[in-house]
């Protein structure tokens, strides 16, 4: 679908909802996926070994590698490309999550060789996902997307993926077994990675240095890029508090998804099929969030709709864990809280696209996601070690209140005015940033 339509600066351009539609596609196969392994991998793991600490274990295998890799990868991004590194790294991740199952046929799958294909994985995974997420911007401003919406959009994709991806997970692992789930896993990485190299536009995403002839004169090198992303975020409290607080909170649900909830199916003799239903109810009301937040975002007030989102989401899926509730109000309280989460995504996504400098996208939003994800592979592992100690109930009970004392306290701090104020010290900042840059001319054409 193409129009000619004025373009940012009044003059008439091409506009193209494609690169949008394939970047929402790649992402959405990719979540998929990821969505149901996280079902069947600690089910596999949990039900074969009969140990939360392993369980824990593996989890920090796949997502410590992720956070690390993401991490130090953002100038890379920046240099080499989005569309390039999001193809090759998804086909990465469909060849080591297609060994697992492979090995397992064979009786090959140890569990030291298990730890280390999962590692490969989520090493593979983060600029993968970096990548795609670089990809929001530039397929917005193609399309003529408010960027608000764009965001939201990304989040109701993710949303989709976190309903049918567990549902599905579920249904697999109870049909046919885990190994089927991990086999899709592999399969959804490669569509994803087929989509990105086949269906985008050539000219989208491309290499710093393609975009821009002169940025390969400047000079700069990897740790001079990477220094630079650290600089800047030093230079923005509301970004840092919302990396430190979103931060616990990943460590929390981290804990929740990889350990507490597949402990708590497992001893209340619901199964792998209460995890798919509840991570998919959860993700169908967020879908209902992120959709209210695509169409009404430049409306809501942020800051409101931010904290009152974390507490619906947070608090009450760990209380709920702690009751001998039927499974009908376990799924009620998920979908309460699914709801809320809907709203959160593409409120942060919309903040840190308003206030980052396209031309440091890459570098500060890898340093920024991988800072909030440092907590992910702590927190299988620190669960699993806790419910072996202490047991199910008592480690839900305080995780619910960490979850809760983190998102409420938080708010109270002076910089989260800013958020109320969308673009305005973040454009300045922007504006300021790329007048310097030599290359400002050619990278906001």
């Amino acid at each position: 679908m193409t129009a000619d339509v004025p373009g940012a600066d009044g003059i008439p351009g091409k506009r193209s909802l494609r690169p949008l539609g394939g970047v929402l596609a790649a992402m959405a196969v990719a979540f998929t996926g990821t969505r149901i392994s996280a079902v069947a991998l600690p089910w596999f793991v949990l039900v074969t070994t009969g140990s939360a600490t392993r369980t824990g274990l593996v989890a920090f295998c796949e997502m410590a590698p992720y956070v690390v890799v993401k991490a130090f990868t953002g100038p890379l991004v920046d240099r080499i490309g989005p569309r390039a590194v999001s193809w090759t790294t998804d086909l990465a991740s469909a060849t080591a999550a297609a060994a697992v199952p492979l090995f397992h046929a064979l009786h090959l799958l140890t569990f030291p060789l298990l730890l280390a294909l999962v590692a490969l994985i989520g090493a593979a995974r983060g600029p993968g996902d970096l990548a795609k997420e670089v990809m929001v911007p530039e397929a917005a401003e193609r399309g003529r997307v408010p960027m608000a919406r764009a965001t939201g959009l990304a989040g109701v994709t993710e949303r989709l993926a976190s309903a049918i991806g567990p549902a599905a997970g579920g249904a697999l692992v109870a049909l046919l077994g885990p190994m089927t789930g991990l086999v899709v896993n592999a399969a959804c990485f490669a569509l994803g990675s087929v989509i990105v190299a086949l269906a985008l536009p050539r000219d989208m995403g491309r290499a710093e240095q393609e975009c821009s002839p002169q940025a390969g004169e400047t000079g700069e090198g990897y740790w001079r890029r990477f220094g630079e992303g650290f600089t800047f975020l030093r230079g923005e409290p509301l970004l840092l508090t919302v990396i430190v607080m979103v931060g616990i909170t990943n460590l929390l649900d981290a804990a929740f998804i990889m350990v507490l909830m597949p402990v708590w199916a497992k001893v209340s003799g619901s199964g792998a099929t209460a995890i798919g239903l509840a991570g998919s109810v959860t993700g169908a009301a967020a879908v209902g969030g992120s959709l209210i937040a695509a169409m009404a975002a430049h409306r809501l007030p942020r800051r409101a709709v931010f904290f009152a989102g974390f507490l619906l989401a947070g608090a009450p899926r760990f209380l709920i864990l702690t009751s001998d509730a039927p499974l009908g109000a376990v799924l009620t309280v998920f979908a309460i809280s699914g709801f809320g989460a809907g709203f959160l995504n593409p409120v942060l996504s919309a903040i840190r696209f308003e206030r980052v400098p396209r031309r440091m996208l890459g570098r500060v939003n890898a340093l920024g996601d991988s800072l909030a994800w440092s907590g992910i592979p702590l927190g299988g592992l620190i669960a699993g070690a806790a419910v072996a100690s202490a047991g199910l109930v008592p480690v839900l009970l305080a995780s619910g209140a960490a979850y809760f004392l983190t998102t409420s306290l938080a708010g109270l701090r002076p910089e989260w005015r800013e958020m109320d104020r969308p673009g305005e010290r973040g454009a300045l900042k922007r504006h300021a940033e790329e007048e310097a840059s030599p290359n400002s001319a050619d990278v906001t054409a």
